[in-house]
């Protein structure tokens, strides 16, 4: 096994969290849902109970991903994390407010109320998910930014700056600037009624409730259709735009390409089929929920699906001599040679063998996961156990 086996295989690890993630972002979803499925106060109770046993798993997973990325991928997060820090400290701020309001608003003492830290929960749920979703989007329509690699080995004591983010139009704005291109914006809200069309399935069926039933039923149909809408205009530009690929005897050098991510499915079976199966799984979920009155389960083939779909845009961004982080915009197209892919911003060959062997414990890791989950979800979320007074309720 080569040094570019470790780093295909990292990036693959790395794409298998940011597909977790996503999945994993439907407690946003479901938290921007709190005053609409949930009008009255126990209504909302019923909502945040169920959402708040998971919050901890997106949190962490969002942590993990960050992690992994730092590990494996350290120009990468140097560069996106050190230049584009005002949306990551965006993201990072709407996670701080979730974590604060789940613990602190039915404390004792609590001056502000449950319905103010409901609000800041509704909150995270909008911006986080359209915020993580247009951050992503730039692997596929690129940002503004430079590298320079000789100041990495440079021990003279001059100017060690590595990475420099480029001001937008004479104006900095460290990452802001992505909300500003449509295509980001459009994936970002696909991203946003995709974890509002998971969160409906989730409580569909996580609470044991007839109203909460047929109000997520009523609204799954129309989040859903947002998020197709959303989805196939944003698969139909990926798809037919240029991409970055670069030259693998040189990785430095980055190029268009014509059509490129569309190339990149046909030339990887593997992943379209993974592609292809996550979104038949994604529709499956939707449509039996919907046609088939009582079908509780649709979570479980949406879920797969979410991640599937996922972890195959994540591949088509960073396999196949395709540069996952382009430096590049309409304005300065002469940034190009200055992207980063698997190959050219990756760790040491003894830094990803040494931890493709902890990467061993994945499995034990993620089996913890589902055996936590199972537990939290052994009985469903009632009315009754929302009223009780010795239950551990948020």
């Amino acid at each position: 096994m080569d040094y570019a086996f470790f780093q295909e295989y990292w990036w693959l690890l790395v794409s298998v969290l940011g597909a977790l993630l996503v999945f994993l972002l439907f407690v946003q979803g479901g938290q921007s849902l709190f005053f609409s499925i949930g009008k009255e106060q126990l209504d909302r109770k019923l909502l945040v109970n169920s959402i708040g046993r998971k919050w901890e798993f997106t949190f962490t997973t969002l942590v993990v991903f960050g992690g992994g990325f730092f590990a494996s991928f350290p120009l990468f997060y140097s560069t996106s994390f050190g230049g584009a820090y005002w949306v990551w400290m965006l993201i990072l701020f709407c996670f701080i407010i979730q974590a604060v309001s789940y613990e602190y608003q039915n404390k004792n003492g609590n001056v502000l109320g449950s319905r103010t830290y409901q609000t800041f929960l509704f909150i995270n749920g909008l911006l986080a998910p359209i915020l993580l979703g247009a951050a992503v989007s730039t692997f596929f329509t690129g940002s503004t930014f430079t590298v320079n690699r000789d100041a990495i080995a440079d021990l003279s004591g001059a100017s060690q700056v590595i990475s420099e983010w480029l001001p937008y139009k004479g104006i900095q704005l460290h990452g802001l600037e992505a909300v500003l291109n449509i295509w980001n914006v459009v994936f970002g809200l696909a991203v946003f009624f995709l974890a509002r069309t998971t969160a409906l399935l989730f409580f569909i069926n996580n609470i044991d409730d007839e109203t909460i039933y047929k109000r997520s039923r009523s609204a799954l149909a129309w989040n859903a259709a947002i998020f197709l809408i959303l989805f196939l205009a944003y698969l139909f530009f990926l798809l037919t735009k240029q991409g970055f690929a670069y030259d693998p005897a040189n990785p430095e050098v980055t190029y268009l390409v014509d059509y490129k991510y569309w190339k990149n499915l046909i030339e990887m079976p593997a992943v379209f089929a993974i592609f292809f199966i996550g979104v038949v799984l994604v529709l499956a979920g939707i449509l039996l929920t919907l046609l088939k009155e009582g079908f509780r389960k649709g979570i479980w083939f949406e879920g797969i699906g979410v991640v599937l779909t996922a972890l195959a845009l994540f591949l088509i961004a960073g396999w196949n001599n395709t540069s996952y982080y382009p430096a590049y915009s309409a304005d300065m197209p002469e940034l190009i040679n200055h992207s980063l892919n698997i190959r050219n911003s990756s760790s040491s060959p003894f830094t990803l063998k040494t931890m493709s062997f902890v990467s061993l414990l994945i499995p034990f890791v993620l089996a913890y996961i589902v055996y936590a989950w199972r537990a939290l979800d052994l009985h469903k979320i009632t009315r009754k156990g929302m009223l009780d007074p010795d239950g551990h309720n948020y």
